[in-house]
C-alpha cells in the first residue's frame, strides 16, 4: 500500500493502474497500520511531518515492532540554487526518524543511489554494494535479506548514528551526478589484502 496526504491523486491512480492487485493506496495512516514492512521513502524535509500524518494519535500502534526502512535524505536547494543537507538540530535524519518512531525497528538504507537503481541495479564489476545501518540487529538482518533480493550486497554500517555519514555520502552522489550530467553511479567499498 501506497501512503499519500492525497491517495487519489492522478500520479497514484496511474501508478495503481500499473501496478494491478493487489497494490492499493491510502493515507499515511491507514498505509501505516497496513504494513508489516514500512519504507519511508518522502521528501526528506517534509518526513517528520508526514510520519505524525501516519500516526496522528501519537500512539506509535501503527509503527510498535515494525521493520521501518528509512531511504530518505534531508536535501534541500540553498539560495545560490546548490543542493545541500538541510540543517537538523540533532544528529541526521535517520535518527529523527527512529525517534519519532520510537517503537519501530528503523533501519538507514538504499539512500545513497539514484532510485531507479534501488532495485536490481545493474552495474559492471561485482556484485554493487549498498550500506545500512540501525540499532536493531534483527531488523538490519531483515533488511540485508531484502537487499540481497534486490541485488545488492549488504554493508552494516553500524548503529542508527552511522546515519550522519550515509546521508552526507547521498549529497556527494547528487552533486557528482548534476556536475557529470550522469545518475548512474554507486559507492563500493573495497580492502586491499592484509
Amino acid at each position: 500500500m501506497l501512503g499519500s496526504r492525497d491517495p487519489a491523486k492522478p500520479a497514484i491512480m496511474t501508478w495503481l493502474e500499473k501496478s494491478g492487485a493487489p497494490a492499493g493506496a491510502g493515507t499515511f495512516a491507514e498505509a501505516a497500520q497496513f504494513g508489516e514492512l514500512i519504507f519511508v521513502a518522502t521528501r526528506g524535509t517534509a518526513t517528520e511531518q508526514a510520519l505524525q500524518l501516519a500516526d496522528p494519535d501519537n500512539s506509535a500502534e501503527s509503527f510498535s515492532g515494525k521493520v521501518v526502512i528509512d531511504v530518505t535524505n534531508p536535501l534541500k536547494m540553498n539560495s545560490e540554487m546548490q543542493m545541500i543537507l538541510a540543517p537538523l538540530p540533532d544528529g541526521s535524519l535517520g535518527e529523527a526518524v527512529q525517534r519519532v518512531l520510537a517503537s519501530a525497528r528503523v533501519v538507514k538504507t538504499l539512500n545513497t543511489v539514484n532510485s531507479a537503481h534501488m532495485v536490481q541495479p545493474q552495474f559492471p564489476g561485482a556484485r554493487p554494494q549498498m550500506f545500512l545501518c540501525g540499532n536493531d540487529g534483527d531488523a538490519k538482518g531483515i533488511v540485508a535479506d531484502i537487499l540481497r533480493s534486490f541485488g545488492w550486497d549488504p554493508i552494516d554500517a553500524g548503529k542508527i548514528d552511522a546515519a550522519r555519514m550515509l546521508e552526507p555520502l547521498s549529497l556527494l552522489g547528487i552533486r557528482l551526478a548534476m556536475a557529470s550530467g550522469n545518475w548512474n553511479y554507486l559507492f563500493r567499498l573495497e580492502y586491499k589484502p592484509t
